[in-house]
């Protein structure tokens, strides 16, 4: 039985403000935002050269903005990945080598919720 995950919730406060910050700043493609009455309003974004993608809105998740923790995003070249964040104006930690070989950096979005860049061990 095939399971593939394809959609995490992330709870923001300022669904306008979380998606620039996620398309602007990180590069994530804005693939869809759909507003469904009054009080859902569903936006998906998807990392680059990713198979899942993250939902931010109103009325989609009960889980307190900012409590997201955690996420990673594997890249080729952490160096790379990080200096075009820094371009773009996200806050992220400087890169640490782990003992196990793989490296990473941190950032948070505007709410709080956290993000791990890793390069894996080669």
């Amino acid at each position: 039985m095939d399971m593939r995950l394809e959609l995490v919730p992330i709870p923001v406060t300022d669904v306008d403000r979380a998606k620039s910050f996620y398309a602007e700043q990180v590069g994530f493609e804005a693939e869809h935002d759909h507003q469904l009455g009054e009080e859902i309003r569903f936006v998906q974004l998807t990392p680059p050269g990713s198979a899942c993608s993250i939902m931010i809105g109103s009325g989609v998740t009960g889980a307190p903005p900012g409590s997201a923790d955690g996420m990673l995003l594997v890249v080729d070249d952490i160096d790379a990945a990080r200096a075009e964040l820094v371009g773009r104006g996200v806050g992220i930690s400087e890169v640490q080598d782990m003992d196990w070989g793989a490296r990473h950096a941190s950032f948070e979005d505007p709410d709080g919720n956290r993000w791990e860049l890793q390069q894996p061990a080669r």
